[in-house]
């Protein structure tokens, strides 16, 4: 039944695999929304090991079940300090919205048992999560869409036309692990693609040449020059070459990769780190050339992710779009953290009340479809 406004607890993690970011809205059923609180909450060392370890098919299948739950009370624990923060108790929440940690993700139609068909895989049991917090938990959406003939991804494309609007012509860039972008113009339909690898590299480097999780606040790249010549390997990768709709993760830009890739790059490890800076920004662009332009010249591109902290990426992109404004969702009163948690509040509001939540022209479906499962509490 609607009313004025849901009290809704969303939560995601992204392919960095660093933890849980949540937050509570207040939204509305005509999905006018405002975040009251957030708060984050990093995985244990040995358990973002794991993960990782499942993502590069390094896990057995017995890894992967307690990892489903495990991940589960994690979520969990995560909404229970939240909502303690916000002094709230959990029948004053109408549900919770958790896209769950994606372990693995096959958006290509793949040759498996005689048939071709795609795959995804998101673990952190909403069942567990349900219990643990004693409150209706929506989540696993992704599998509908590709049930629906589409890749799973992006779904954020969806929350995006709410939040910013059509009225402008706008690219809304997230720079996570992986990067994507949602093209928003009132001349065009709405469309979306992943553009290229996000910070995965740049954390991978960060850890395996001065053994911390990020180059924070850029200061590694900093230190460094751009490799002109590694650079242009870099952004010879097949990846980039491909048309939208389409979407990567830890399949394609993994540890091995990164280690492949290594075999031409300069002895200098600074240098490494500032030309694998300048790969992902010259790399974002490059999409915008090959797969935007030709459609839309967006008067701005609003930049989110653990990427809008990074100094020497940001100055970087706004170098390679000159007279195209650079702005962060900071710029909109929108956390760059928390943007994509906000989005998958909206995607469960949609669920929770039976509307349809994707957007066929951004994922592939062959049709809108209603996204998410539901586990009920007691």
């Amino acid at each position: 039944m609607n009313k004025d406004f849901y009290k809704v607890i969303s939560m995601m993690s992204g392919t960095s695999m660093d933890g849980v970011d949540a937050c509570l809205i207040k939204i509305s059923d005509e999905y006018e929304y405002e975040i009251i609180s957030f708060y984050s909450l990093e995985y244990p060392k040995e358990l973002k090991s794991k993960l990782t370890d499942a993502a590069l098919g390094r896990a057995k299948t017995e890894d992967i079940c307690l990892l489903n739950f495990i991940v589960g009370e994690h979520f969990a624990r995560c909404a229970n300090i939240l909502l303690k923060q916000s002094n709230l108790i959990p029948k004053e929440v109408d549900f919770i919205s958790s896209h769950g940690q994606t372990v693995f993700h096959i958006p290509k139609q793949t040759d498996y048992c005689g048939r071709r068909l795609s795959a995804t895989l998101q673990i952190g049991d909403i069942s567990v999560i349900s219990e643990n917090t004693g409150i209706l938990t929506i989540g696993d959406y992704r599998p509908k869409d590709m049930a629906a003939g589409g890749q799973g991804a992006p779904l954020v494309p969806f929350a995006d036309e709410i939040i910013f609007g059509k009225e402008v012509s706008r690219a809304i860039q997230n720079i996570g692990g992986i990067s994507n972008v949602t093209v928003i113009s009132p001349d065009i339909c709405t469309f979306a693609f992943d553009n290229t690898v996000g910070n995965m590299l740049i954390d991978y480097y960060a850890n395996k040449f001065f053994n911390v999780s990020c180059d924070k606040d850029g200061k590694l790249a900093k230190q460094g020059s751009t490799d002109e010549k590694w650079l242009n390997y870099l952004m010879s990768d097949e990846y980039l070459n491909l048309e939208p709709p389409k979407t990567t993760g830890r399949e394609h830009f993994n540890d091995e990769y990164a280690d492949n890739i290594l075999e031409k790059a300069p002895e200098n490890k600074y240098d490494i780190m500032r030309t694998i800076t300048e790969f992902t920004a010259k790399s974002i662009y490059d999409s915008y050339k090959r797969f935007i332009f030709p459609r839309v010249i967006p008067q701005e591109v609003v930049i989110g992710g653990g990427g809008a902290y990074n100094p020497v990426l940001m100055q970087s992109l706004k170098e390679q779009f000159g007279n195209i404004a650079v702005k962060t969702h900071e710029d909109y009163g929108i956390s760059n953290k928390m943007k994509e948690c906000l989005a998958f509040g909206i995607i469960g509001l949609a669920a929770y009340l039976k509307r349809p939540n994707n957007l066929p022209k951004c994922t592939g479906a062959q049709r809108s479809v209603i996204m998410g499962k539901f586990a009920y509490p007691n």
